[in-house]
């Protein structure tokens, strides 16, 4: 009802992975990078399934979808760790879209490039189609936080309830966040991403705002969630995210 488009970008050694079950329509994107591919693709396997106990008919179907030649041929090792994770599911999920690695490679001046670096998918129709997002949705800095500090892949939004549930997130003092903060952007690009010639051009200012936030919020026990309750959104008639007062929760 709430929302009809899915989507996500910046993935360079990373893949953007959609489950869908043809019957309920219930979609799931998420963006993975490796971290614990196996327990991602059974959250994902899940949370789709959960939403489609009552279909009659359909299957599930999976799209893959980045990754490219870069030179650690880390964008394999999570095309390899995708493709096992699935077939090991007790599941049918039929494989539709494969475009990943080699298959989204492009080469300009004997350097490696993704072709595609974000997708997004209209959950009524079941199209994909290349995408990248100027506005990144609420609370960019602290879910970006929460991702550089090595949390799991977390599920942010609630399909009965029709919110974005944001948090509660807890991390440590990010380590050595000012010795980071005082670096060159060179520096940044080579040590805190995976593919330093083939990211976008704002990567270094999206991680410089992020390394500033978790500066800023070394406990977000304190400053961010003192009541240990999730933030939450909910499309407004305009169809933009608007934060549900806390007395609602």
């Amino acid at each position: 009802g709430s929302v009809s488009i899915l989507g996500s970008d910046d993935a360079t050694t990373c893949h953007l992975v959609v489950l869908r079950h043809t019957g309920s329509g219930a979609t799931c994107l998420t963006h993975c990078d490796g971290s614990d591919t196996e327990a991602e693709v059974s959250l994902i396997m899940s949370s789709v399934k959960s939403l489609s106990n009552t279909a009659e008919c359909g299957r599930l179907e999976v799209h893959l979808v980045g990754g490219f030649n870069d030179d650690r041929q880390l964008s394999q090792k999570l095309t390899n760790q995708l493709l096992r994770a699935f077939d090991l599911q007790p599941d049918d999920v039929h494989l539709v879209t494969f475009c990943v690695t080699e298959l989204n490679d492009r080469e300009e001046k004997d350097i490696h490039f993704p072709i595609i670096y974000g997708i997004a998918v209209n959950v009524k129709t079941a199209e994909i189609f290349p995408a990248t997002f100027p506005e990144k949705g609420p609370d960019e800095h602290l879910r970006s936080a929460h991702i550089l500090t090595g949390a799991a892949l977390t599920n942010i939004y609630d399909a009965k309830m029709e919110q974005l549930r944001i948090g509660p997130y807890f991390w440590r003092p990010f380590p050595h966040v000012d010795f980071w903060l005082e670096q060159d952007d060179k520096q940044i690009l080579q040590n805190l991403s995976t593919s330093p010639l083939a990211e976008p051009p704002h990567f270094v200012s999206h991680i410089r705002s992020t390394l500033t936030f978790l500066k800023e919020h070394p406990f977000p026990s304190r400053s961010l969630f003192p009541n240990r309750k999730p933030r939450l959104y909910k499309k407004n008639e305009e169809g933009l995210w608007e934060k549900v007062c806390s007395d609602k929760i």
